[in-house]
């Protein structure tokens, strides 16, 4: 009989017929295809939400976008710190090796505490001095970029993303909207964009930036537009699209894309404390290069129609001064002597609330508009004059040299201009009619050194109010007369205001 075992003979069977299962299964697979896996957990995987893509896009726009060199022969002035400030923070650069990468990156980069080394200038010929970026627009070679980007050049070449490299003409240039047109001739077809049509750009559209910031070529960087119509007090035609896509140095004169792949903007500007991307990017809109593009193609130069009349914001004590229903309109603060304006019986004080039936929402527009408009075109105006309305007949101009304005303004011209030149500012009379906002700022100047800004305001200049450039004029000849060799200007930072001194002295031999 059987006895069925127990203890620890029991746990001795087990074993014993735990290992016979074994053997037989070994000797049952060797006489038969079993194989046997070890079963694991699947590995994790998320279904990832459909999101829009900016592959198909770049795939398509890259070939057309380039990397634009401008050569000079003119000897750079060295910049005050002897480099340039990404606003990486930290340290420790200066302890790596000379021949880590990292070193050699921020070496020619400019890292906070690695100051680039100087340029050396090419013996005999132009030496680079900028470099940006630029877009075709047409398969023979006609291509945009920035006015700033190329004002300096003598020798201009572009770098295509495939590494390819063409020398290149300049067409011409309008510094009034800071565009450019260069020309590559060669023995091919260039893949080319167009503009799109930016009326249909809302604010949240996706959009794309591609350009070679900090001579980084063919790179992308995507937004959305986070605003329509912003004035930085660039100059008198200012309509920028704000975009967040991450534009640096080096960007300018590139192209943002929609997601059709058509330029909605020409990248032209940021807002920078550090001088690295902060996420506010300025863009010209499409509309407005593609017809400054249209003329420098054609003539090399753009023809502007030109009313001569001093202008100034509506404010609404000034509406309910003159008993407008709202303040809206351009005040003309002052016709300019024998302009098309002044000749069609335009006073001062006049309101000008339409041009051709559009109402002008402020003087920004006006200028706009006007500045849209050809040299001979006849426009109708709509002034508010003493409680009610009239229609005036204008003839545009053709938009003087600043030589000729100061002229017509009874200035003596290259005097004063140089004066300007000297104090290394440019300004346009403040929206709010008081002061003066700056609108360029010569970044090697004494007023860049005492801390001026493009938007800053000057309120006044030896403690008397100027709302323009003459009365700067005037009260720093003023103060040479005098004998003192600085003038006192009051200017509104957005910390407040503060007072700072310029020279009076200005440079009058030629350099030749």
């Amino acid at each position: 009989m059987f006895q069925q075992p127990t203890g620890p003979n029991k746990f001795r069977s087990l074993l014993k017929a735990s290992a016979a299962a074994g053997v037989a299964a070994v000797l049952f697979s060797a006489g038969a295809p079993l194989t046997v896996t070890e079963a694991l957990a699947d590995p994790v995987h998320v279904q990832a939400p459909e999101v829009p893509g900016f592959a198909d896009v770049v795939e398509a726009v890259s070939p057309a976008v380039v990397s634009v060199v401008v050569e000079s022969n003119v000897q750079p002035v060295a910049q005050q710190d002897g480099s340039f400030g990404f606003g990486f923070g930290g340290r420790g650069f200066d302890n790596l090796p000379d021949d880590h990468p990292l070193k050699r990156f921020f070496h020619d980069f400019g890292a906070p505490n690695e100051p680039a080394p100087p340029p050396q200038p090419r013996k005999g010929g132009p030496r680079p001095v900028a470099q940006g970026s630029g877009f075709f627009v047409s398969e023979d070679g006609y291509l945009v970029t920035n006015n700033h980007v190329v004002r300096e050049g003598d020798a201009f070449s572009v770098r295509m993303d495939d590494g390819t490299e063409y020398d290149a003409k300049l067409i011409g240039t309008d510094p009034r909207t800071d565009l450019a047109v260069l020309k590559v001739d060669a023995d091919r077809e260039f893949t080319y964009v167009k503009f799109a049509d930016d009326q249909n750009l809302r604010v949240g559209d996706w959009v794309v930036a591609v350009g070679n910031p900090f001579g980084l070529g063919g790179t992308v960087t995507s937004g959305i537009v986070s605003a329509l119509g912003r004035d930085i007090a660039s100059g008198p035609y200012d309509d920028y699209i704000q975009v967040d896509a991450a534009v640096n140095h080096g960007n300018s004169g590139g192209p943002t894309f929609d997601l059709s792949g058509e330029v909605v903007g020409v990248n032209t500007a940021i807002f920078s404390p550090s001088g690295g991307n902060v996420g506010i990017a300025f863009a010209i809109p499409a509309h407005l290069a593609q017809d400054v593009v249209a003329d420098l193609i054609q003539d090399g130069v753009v023809e502007r129609g030109w009313l001569g009349v001093r202008i100034q914001p509506v404010t609404e004590d000034i509406a309910e001064s003159i008993g407008l229903a709202k303040p809206e309109g351009a005040l003309v603060s002052e016709p300019t002597s024998d302009s098309p304006g002044a000749k069609a019986g335009l006073k001062q004080g006049d309101v000008i609330t339409a041009v051709n039936g559009d109402v002008i929402e402020d003087a920004r527009s006006l200028s706009r508009m006007i500045g849209m408009m050809e040299p001979g075109d006849e426009v109708e105006l709509s002034v508010w004059r003493d409680g009610k309305s009239q229609t005036i007949d204008v003839k545009l101009g053709e938009f003087p040299t600043e030589d000729e304005l100061a002229a017509a303004d009874g200035l003596s011209g290259p005097t004063e201009s140089s004066l300007m030149t000297q104090l290394g500012i440019e300004v346009r009379p403040a929206d709010d009619g008081k002061g003066v906002t700056v609108t360029a700022v010569d970044p090697n100047s004494d007023a860049a050194t005492k801390g001026l800004a493009t938007g800053q305001k000057i309120l006044s200049v030896n403690n008397k109010e100027v709302s323009s450039a003459e009365d700067i004029i005037k009260q720093v000849k003023d103060a040479a007369d005098q004998g003192r060799k600085q003038a006192l200007f009051q200017v509104e930072t957005e910390n407040g205001s503060m007072f700072t001194a310029l020279p009076t002295e200005t440079d009058a031999e030629d350099a030749g």
